[in-house]
């Protein structure tokens, strides 16, 4: 395995410590934190700077260096955890994942908080450390973390070394593995390495769990002591080991090493041996067993079990075509195929189902920075954090999220003095939700600022040209307004807001999504941002229409209702458009096929059955069918990547004919069926000047 590859698994390993560290983090703000959880929130920081440290990682290995000793502290009850000191290790906490990240990217940079983060936790630390002077990657020291067989002052710091090694069961219970120590030091010079097999027991007495091989490793090269030791620190304490050097080094081949089918180690979690920490019971409930899984095979399993589901549907399809009984045992036989496909389909699609939580915490991290930004106090509060959404979601929703909590924090939160003017507490409370609703996830931003400043809003419109001086507007369509690309109410340009390329990406990503958004506000009282995502977006729930013959899918998400139009109801409106009545209002109606290309000339409005939709922040809009047939779920298939990209239509899908049904795409729909409108008048502007 090469070293980049290594590096890739750094950086994934990463991503779960920096989980585990939030969750503990968490836990002690909330005061429910035992002293075990603590203690592996100090792990998690070891490993990332031990796994840095290999890399050449300075920044990030001095920075956790030091705040490992402020973790140290904690844990050994020489640090009470104030509110002042929680709030220090909760921003070292953000810096350190910034460090991350810039070192993932390659930027060279560092983050702007990390320098008074850093003064902050020196001051904490009982023995402060200069910055020029926090242990880099060349010049580890191992003294939180001692190596019971070592004494790396009496190593020489070249030559040749001889190590005995030997792991322990909980090594391979940790998801290590030899061959990948072994790699890491043949890049210090060449190795030789002998596998021990003399306490293996004979084959009826052996238990599979246990460790029984050893090994003698030579190591020649201009490596120090201490760069070799570092190569076992993620393995302290899970196996037994010995460092030696030798007097005269002797020669000694490279190392092959025949890998098969074999993974780096999950995230490195470093058990602790000090004496102080010896009475420690249950394992950590952070440290949670994990397997990675490439996500190109589990895409292909999904479109496997996909197409089995479409090929139990045709099967059943022909049965019933062949007039055979409903109560045969063919078909309680074809039913029990059924439910056991949709079993599979269901346990297959939670392989990529990942609970919201690291989201969650990546936003608490966003709200600590924009709290810090704008000099307010900020109360964040998750709930429902251990609900369920595909993976792919998960990430795509991290910018969208971004957006709305820093413009909750910067355009709904009251300064701290305005909010105890208006009888609130001073501290502003911001709340990250997520629960299933009928199929979807249901995310909810919302806080108790001072809500939607309508009137302002309304005059910001008004000056852009959005809408008419005259116009007379509900609360809804006003606070829809903040999706206009380029709309924003700021009075000046900030780091955080002012620019207006926030809400309306909120809504094309959202909608990209298949998802709605929504606002609730109310003066004085805060607002709430309401997204809908479907669970998936590899199955769908839709509506079977038909359209001039053709097979189409709705989906069920932007659907309000279906309505059979009573004479009179569609109304004629200009030259080709229709409205509907309904309940007092109108809203405008669209051929669908005429829109998709499908006929043309003008609808029938006796023979049409309509279909109520809203989508994003869309206005409402009834589509024209000429009949629904069903009601199902669908499996997705990516148009442009086997056919290309067509106006109006997301995905298809195999019916259980054989037939393939194109899957609507209700924004696009509705985008298009403006321009319709736009070119229309257009053309009759243009003819009526000639």
């Amino acid at each position: 395995m090469s070293m980049e590859s290594l590096k890739e698994t750094f950086f994934a390993e990463c991503e779960d410590l920096l989980d585990a560290l939030g969750e503990g983090l968490s836990a002690m703000s909330d005061g429910t934190a035992d002293p075990e959880t603590v203690n592996a929130i100090f792990r998690a920081v070891h490993s990332i700077k031990g796994s840095g440290g290999a890399f050449g990682l300075e920044d990030l290995v001095g920075f956790a260096h030091i705040y490992e000793n402020v973790l140290d502290q904690i844990r050994s009850d020489t640090l009470s955890v104030t509110p002042a000191v929680m709030k220090t290790i909760l921003r070292a906490s953000d810096v350190l994942a910034a460090l991350v990240e810039e070192a993932h990217a390659e930027t060279g940079q560092r983050p702007d908080a990390m320098d008074p983060v850093l003064a902050e936790l020196k001051a904490l630390s009982s023995e402060p450390v200069e910055a020029d002077d926090a242990p880099a990657s060349d010049d580890f020291t191992f003294e939180a973390i001692p190596f019971e067989a070592i004494e790396l002052e009496d190593i020489p710091s070249d030559g040749l070394h001889s190590i005995a090694f030997k792991p322990k069961r909980a090594l391979y219970e940790n998801s290590h593995d030899p061959v990948i120590l072994f790699m890491a030091l043949s890049e210090l010079g060449t190795l030789e390495a002998e596998c021990m097999s003399s306490d293996l027991p004979a084959l009826s007495d052996m238990d599979p769990t246990e460790s029984y091989l050893s090994w003698s490793v030579t190591l020649k090269g201009d490596a120090s002591a201490e760069e070799v030791g570092a190569v076992f620190e993620f393995v302290d304490g899970l196996c037994d080991l010995e460092i030696e050097a030798v007097a005269d080094p002797v020669s000694v081949e490279p190392l092959e090493v025949a890998v098969a089918d074999t993974r780096p180690s999950e995230a490195a979690h470093v058990d602790d041996e000090r004496p102080a920490n010896k009475q420690r019971q249950a394992p950590s409930p952070l440290k949670r067993p994990t397997l990675r899984v490439d996500p190109d095979r589990v895409d292909r399993l999904i479109n496997t079990v996909g197409e089995l589901i479409i090929n139990q549907a045709v099967i059943s399809q022909k049965v019933v075509a062949n007039g055979i009984a409903q109560n045969s045992d063919l078909m309680a036989d074809l039913d029990d195929y059924g439910f056991l496909a949709r079993d599979i389909q269901e346990g297959v699609m939670a392989i990529r189902a990942q609970p919201v939580k690291p989201l969650f915490q990546r936003m608490a991290r966003i709200a600590r920075e924009a709290g810090d930004a704008t000099g307010k106090e900020v109360n964040f509060v998750m709930e429902g954090e251990m609900t369920e959404i595909d993976k792919s979601l998960v990430e795509r929703l991290t910018d969208p999220m971004t957006h709305l909590v820093r413009n909750a924090i910067d355009h709904g939160l009251e300064t701290a003095n305005d909010r105890q003017t208006a009888g609130k507490s001073p501290q502003g409370q911001l709340r990250l939700s997520a629960e299933h609703r009928s199929g979807h996830v249901m995310i909810t931003v919302s806080d108790d600022g001072r809500g939607l400043n309508r009137k302002k809003i309304l005059e910001k419109a008004i000056e852009r040209g959005l809408v008419a001086e005259d116009a007379k507007l509900s609360d809804a369509e006003i606070d829809n307004l903040l999706f206009a690309p380029g709309f924003s109410t700021a009075d000046k340009v900030t780091n955080l807001s002012g620019r207006g390329v926030g809400m309306d990406v909120v809504l094309t990503e959202i909608q990209s999504m298949g998802g709605r958004i929504s606002i609730r506000s109310e003066p004085g009282r805060g607002s709430e941002f309401s997204i809908s995502l479907p669970l998936t977006l590899a199955v769908l729930d839709g509506m079977v229409v038909s359209v001039d013959e053709q097979t189409l899918v709705l989906p069920l998400s932007c659907i309000i209702e279906t309505i059979r139009p009573n004479p009179g109801d569609i109304r004629p409106l200009g030259r080709n458009g229709h409205v509907l009545s309904i309940r007092g209002a109108y809203i405008p109606v669209v051929n669908l096929g005429s829109i998709l290309g499908l006929q043309s000339g003008d609808m029938i409005a006796e023979k049409s059955v309509l279909v109520h939709i809203q989508s994003g922040g869309a206005n409402p809009l009834a589509i024209a069918v000429d009949d629904i047939s069903d009601q199902r779920q669908v499996v997705m298939k990516s148009l442009e990547a086997n056919y290309g990209a067509i106006p109006g239509v997301s995905a298809a899908t195999i019916l259980g004919d054989g037939k393939v049904a194109l899957i609507v795409d209700p924004d696009a729909i509705s985008k298009m069926a403006v321009e319709t409108e736009d070119n229309i008048r257009a053309f009759e502007l243009e003819a009526e000047h000639d």
